[in-house]
């Protein structure tokens, strides 16, 4: 038997499931706890024979699709998911080079910051095309910092969505936001970007399958503008319409939202007072 940590983690988790935790009866006693190897492996859709081979330190290299299916098997929170994906990053070929392309830019041009500045009080914010976000107005800094939008380094909108679990409580729209995400990442970035693929690689892990079978699923090409609703920890009930501004040129993208009705854009207002601005409430789009 290895002593190959991968392995290691494997079956420590496999043995702390319970049947009933993997959604299997019980059935007859059993010799051993957890759950049996040929149970995982019919769960994770792969063989009681490779599953083996993982277990012993055999396979030392798992695709990031076997990793995901494992991890949604054994039912892993993030924090676990993430061990996953070192563990297996440790035991990967160290000679292995990324091809050399463009990183996806994190500067922003002068006009860009410019614009952004005329647009305060108003969220507004600068993605590339991972997702990154590079830059922001104030009061978007107001909007999503009590979300937990800008805990990441850098923060990330994708991988919020698929990885942080206050992101469901906060959008009841999710789905139709996991959506967008993902056909952003399929249609603004190069072709064939390494940068995609490690992200990808990273979320097919930490996400699983609510990530995979987007992916998978037919190509969409993603909304411009739209209505989004909220559940704000301090500002209640937010209903914002956005737009959604291209700069190709740069690989990026400006989304500015906008209160969709007189009582989102008094409860706007009232972030901007909670932070000690005092700015006139913006104007409503829509009703």
């Amino acid at each position: 038997m290895s002593d190959n940590e991968l392995a290691a983690f494997l079956r420590s988790r496999r043995e702390a499931m319970t049947p009933a935790e993997a959604g299997l009866p019980a059935g007859p006693r059993r010799s051993a706890p957890g759950l049996r190897r040929a149970e995982l492996a019919t769960l994770a859709g792969i063989s009681v024979e490779y599953l083996t081979r993982l277990e012993h330190g055999r396979d030392l290299t798992p695709s990031s699709q076997v990793l995901g299916a494992l991890a949604d098997a054994l039912c892993l929170r993030v924090p676990d998911r993430l061990l996953l994906r070192r563990l297996a990053e440790e035991n990967g070929d160290p000679t292995t080079v990324r091809h050399a392309a463009a990183p996806p830019a994190r500067s922003v041009r002068p006009t860009v910051r410019a614009l952004l500045d005329r647009l305060e009080p108003t969220p507004a914010v600068l993605l590339n095309w991972l997702g990154d976000i590079v830059a922001h107005t104030s009061g978007y800094e107001r909007f999503a910092r009590p979300l937990g939008l800008l805990d990441g380094d850098p923060p990330n909108v994708t991988r919020y969505l698929f990885t942080d679990e206050r992101a469901r409580a906060v959008y009841p729209g999710w789905e139709r936001l996991a959506d967008e995400q993902v056909a952003h990442l399929r249609h603004e970035a190069p072709p064939h970007d390494p940068y995609v693929a490690a992200l990808t690689d990273e979320l097919t892990v930490t996400a699983g399958a609510r990530f995979t079978l987007r992916l998978k699923g037919v190509p969409a090409m993603p909304l411009r503008n739209g209505t989004d609703l909220v559940v704000h920890p301090q500002a209640g009930r937010l209903r914002l319409a956005y737009e959604t501004l291209a700069l190709p040129d740069d690989g990026q993208r400006l989304v500015v939202h906008l209160p969709a009705d007189e009582a989102t854009a008094t409860r706007l207002a009232r972030l901007d007072h909670l932070d000690g601005r005092e700015h006139q409430a913006p104007s409503t789009v829509g009703g």
